[in-house]
């Protein structure tokens, strides 16, 4: 893809992501997740009904009277989206693969909190990191994103959900807003989520194709592992192939479900040829109540 052909495409991603997000989304993102935090502001002398919990007890000690700490709401959050860009991610049976759904929604997020202020940062992890872009405000840090979503090439093809979640947490020490992206391939991460979910507020993104649940019957098929590489013959007429798969893949979806749920994480599941908008309209809603 050449330059003119990716600046082609970022322009096509903005135009309808942001429409998305100045008319949907900045409102609900808003309410969603804006005050959550509370900082310090200043000290002032106490005064009959404030919270006696509030009292500074150093500069009580200092003034020989009592006064309190006045807290504000933190009205800058940082968002960190985290994209899987493993080959899985490369699959599609419609119109568009996993990525492209992938990028949309990013981009959709991304101008939802450049609309509040807010800065914004990206991690593209597959079993390794393949780019971290730290959290910035602007315009044009979120094209950046965008251009960084279509045009980058992955060194591996494998996922580590776990290994990425662990350096989010050794590089972003403040609080933040988190999207994990991806079709979730993977396990063994539980127990890292809960050490990140504690500090941050997580959600995990799962999108998935329609006619990955289930193998068709069709036969002796050569079949590419996306992640692997390796070509196997499968027997896709045998019921106990297609019945270990499809059992395969439930275990993965609800080990991402229990994972996210006990960790105090959000989670969203959306299908490339379905609208996500309705998903994210819904979660922001339900989490802003």
């Amino acid at each position: 893809m050449d330059t003119k052909e990716i600046l082609k495409k970022v322009r096509k991603i903005e135009i309808k992501t942001r429409r998305l997000s100045d008319h949907i989304f900045s409102g609900e993102y808003h309410s969603s997740f804006k005050g959550r935090g509370m900082t310090f502001s200043e000290v002032r002398k106490y005064q009959f009904g404030d919270d006696v919990r509030a009292i500074d007890w150093n500069v009580t000690a200092r003034y020989n009277e009592p006064y309190i700490k006045v807290f504000e709401e933190e009205r800058e959050l940082t968002m960190m989206l985290m994209v899987d860009v493993s080959g899985s991610e490369l699959f599609g049976t419609t119109k568009q693969f996993k990525k492209d759904t992938i990028t949309e929604i990013a981009a959709t997020l991304a101008f939802s909190a450049t609309q509040n202020n807010d800065k914004v940062g990206l991690i593209l992890f597959s079993d390794e990191i393949e780019l971290f872009i730290p959290p910035k405000k602007g315009k044009t840090h979120v094209l950046r994103i965008i251009r960084e979503l279509i045009e980058f090439h992955p060194k591996s093809k494998k996922t580590d959900v776990s290994g990425a979640l662990k350096y989010l947490s050794n590089v972003i020490k403040k609080k933040a807003i988190v999207f994990v992206l991806s079709d979730f391939m993977d396990e063994g991460y539980d127990q890292t989520l809960k050490i990140v979910g504690k500090k941050h507020d997580v959600t995990g993104i799962r999108i998935y194709d329609k006619k990955e649940m289930e193998i068709p019957n069709l036969g002796i098929v050569p079949m590419v592992d996306a992640e692997t590489g390796e070509t196997m013959l499968v027997n896709t007429s045998s019921k106990r192939v297609r019945t270990q798969y499809k059992a395969n893949y439930l275990r993965m979806i609800d080990y991402y479900d229990k994972s996210f749920s006990r960790s105090g994480a959000g989670t969203i599941s959306t299908r490339i040829d379905g609208s996500y908008v309705k998903k994210l309209l819904g979660y922001f809603k339900q989490k802003g109540a």
